[in-house]
């Protein structure tokens, strides 16, 4: 990441200037390249402190007004210091924590967050040291809850702007994941395993693609790998999406490859009647309705059902859409087939969205299982005897998986798990678990040489109806 082009770069420390007095004509001019510092430190905050998901805040449209605000270049800025806190966010708390003589004060979350915003930028991202500790300083001086506090926050950033690569070394161990999530990653998946899954979010970021057709042929066009999915992954730095080959002719549309698992478990879906259940944005559908079913796509979001009409309207795909709540949807028939991709803690995406596991915790695990068990039971009873359902979600954990779907064939007579053959799967034999359920994680998939490695984390499982 580069810096936004804003940042200044002063020869020499400037003094200090007082605050100006409330109502002052002659107040200073915000310093150039404080705003985004600003903006960031707020929303991480909101993060953090109020456990408020990124992607609404970031919305171009109706996100937070701050951020809406800036100019592109700044909104850039914004999401790299964002994503870069987060993925980092203990070890740069273990930074800090160990260049502070003293706890910092009750009170003190505002100077917190300018700290942890500046030190993303030292330790980890191509912004000049001096800029983002001037900038910082800045910031503290212009919050009032900060501005006491603006020598502590030049002192240490200062400091760590020296002694950066020690620090680095010191805390390369510190997992980069909350300390209960990686607990139970090592509970579920053992410790080696578990560092692996949560050193993952520090990788790229993949693109991966669902092509209709000639998955070979777009691998040549776009210059892409072919993965045991059949997705096509762009290479590093492929260029905007809207810009490459195949999208305006619909082609093909952008998926992760883990993503794309749920709706290829299905047996041949030619002429079939199918609901999709949580439907948007959409990518499942399309899958759905290129195999040739008959779709019904629900959501309870009518704008996010508006998301999806677009988007099958540029792959020239049809599907009815319903926008209504799942747990009242009562089809005057039952239907061959129901793919439900059931709302989840979405720890799976860790690589894509590092604010997940700020914003949730374990209750939040636990309260989501039920949800989905209410889903799924109704889910079920909208499948014709000898019809199939597919559930998935893109939680890691097996109380969101392996152990709701145990409990609840328990006690659902005429129904039975349809085991998977790892030999179908070539390349992704190890998701497959001995039960045949499908079980990918962050750290599957190895990178080659100009492509990134990894994909989502998602659970899949097939069951019939008797």
């Amino acid at each position: 990441m580069t810096s936004d082009g804003n940042d200044s770069h002063p020869k020499q420390k400037s003094r200090p200037r007082p605050a100006p007095r409330k109502g002052n004509p002659r107040e200073a001019p915000e310093k150039t390249g404080i705003a985004p510092r600003q903006v960031a430190a707020r929303l991480l905050a909101a993060v953090i402190d109020r456990r408020i998901s990124l992607d609404g805040m970031l919305d171009a449209e109706n996100g937070n007004t701050g951020y809406r605000a800036l100019s592109e270049a700044d909104r850039a800025l914004v999401r790299a210091v964002l994503n870069t806190s987060l993925r980092h966010l203990p070890r740069i708390q273990a930074i800090i924590d160990s260049l502070v003589e003293s706890p910092l004060p009750e009170g003190a979350r505002s100077l917190y967050h300018i700290l942890v915003v500046a030190a993303a930028q030292i330790l980890y991202l191509d912004v000049p040291d001096h800029s983002a500790v001037d900038l910082a300083v800045e910031q503290a001086r212009s919050d009032p809850r900060s501005r006491r506090f603006s020598g502590l926050v030049n002192a240490v950033l200062r400091r760590l702007a020296r002694e950066k690569v020690p620090h680095l070394t010191a805390t390369h161990t510190v997992p980069v994941t909350p300390p209960w999530f990686f607990d139970r990653l090592s509970e579920v998946y053992g410790a080696e395993r578990a560092a692996r899954i949560s050193d993952s979010q520090l990788e790229p970021v993949a693109i991966d693609l669902t092509v209709k057709s000639d998955p070979q042929g777009w691998v040549s066009r776009l210059g892409g790998r072919l993965l045991p999915t059949g997705s096509v992954r762009l290479p590093a730095f492929a260029g905007r999406v809207p810009d490459l080959e195949g999208f305006a002719a619909g082609a093909w549309w952008v998926q992760d490859a883990a993503a794309s698992i749920p709706a290829r478990l299905f047996p041949d879906l030619a002429g079939c009647r199918i609901a999709d259940l949580c439907a948007a944005p959409g990518g499942k559908t399309a899958q759905l309705a290129h195999a040739g079913a008959v779709v019904t796509a629900l959501d309870q979001s009518a704008n996010r059902l508006k998301r999806l009409e677009g988007n099958l309207a540029r792959l020239g795909l049809a599907a009815e859409t319903i926008a209504t709540n799942l747990l009242e949807f009562k089809p005057e028939e039952p239907f061959d087939a129901v793919l439900l991709d059931a709302p989840c803690s979405s720890t799976g995406t860790i690589r894509r969205h590092p604010d997940v596991l700020w914003t949730k915790g374990p209750a939040d695990i636990e309260k989501l299982a039920r949800l989905q068990e209410r889903l799924l039971l109704h889910a079920m009873s909208l499948v014709r005897s000898g019809g199939h359902l597919v559930f998935s979600n893109c939680s890691l954990d097996p109380i969101e998986g392996e152990e709701m779907i145990a409990r609840v064939l328990a006690g659902a007579s005429g129904w039975s798990r349809v085991p998977l053959d790892p030999a179908d799967w070539p390349g992704l034999e190890e998701a497959i678990s001995p039960k045949g359920e499908f079980r990918t994680t962050p750290d599957m998939l190895k990178g080659e040489e100009g492509f990134p490695g990894g994909l989502d984390g998602f659970y899949a499982v097939l069951l019939q109806r008797h």
